[in-house]
């Protein structure tokens, strides 16, 4: 038996986690493909950008409790056609998800900002003042 097929899970676990989280909560509940996220830092914050089309804004529901950032989404369709011969045929449609990350003490939960346009959800985390990196500061000999 092959090491890769002894430990499984665990590598499974690790390539499966998200950058920010390595015990987070990802998952559909209706068994579909969850939206790539992807994650940016730079000296002002993170910005996560999640592929969601199809969607509108008001499909989206996005918590922080505890410094662990949920976004969450549901939709719900229902599509009835009906024909002259007496066949009904009502189709009905759900959709969710939800992907949580946990953020670093460093950012402003009192500035995160949320937009959602052509199709990607855009969440802005900044860092607080006091966490950004600085220039160097020169010292004056007296």
């Amino acid at each position: 038996m092959r090491f890769s097929q002894q430990f499984p899970s665990l590598f499974d676990h690790f390539f499966d986690t998200d950058l920010l989280n390595w015990s987070n909560a990802n998952f559909s509940n209706t068994n579909t493909t969850l939206p790539s996220v992807n994650i940016k830092e730079d000296k002002d914050g993170f910005t996560v950008e999640m592929a969601a089309p199809g969607l509108e804004k008001n499909d989206f529901r996005i918590e922080l409790n505890h410094q662990v950032l949920s976004i969450y989404s549901e939709k719900k369709t229902e599509k009835e056609s009906t024909t002259d011969e007496k066949f009904t045929r009502r189709e009905f449609s759900y959709q969710s998800f939800q992907r949580s990350f946990t953020l670093p003490n460093s950012i402003d939960s009192e500035k995160i900002e949320a937009k959602y346009e052509n199709g990607i959800l855009r969440v802005v985390i900044p860092k607080r003042e006091e966490a950004k990196p600085r220039p160097p500061k020169q010292i004056a000999i007296e």
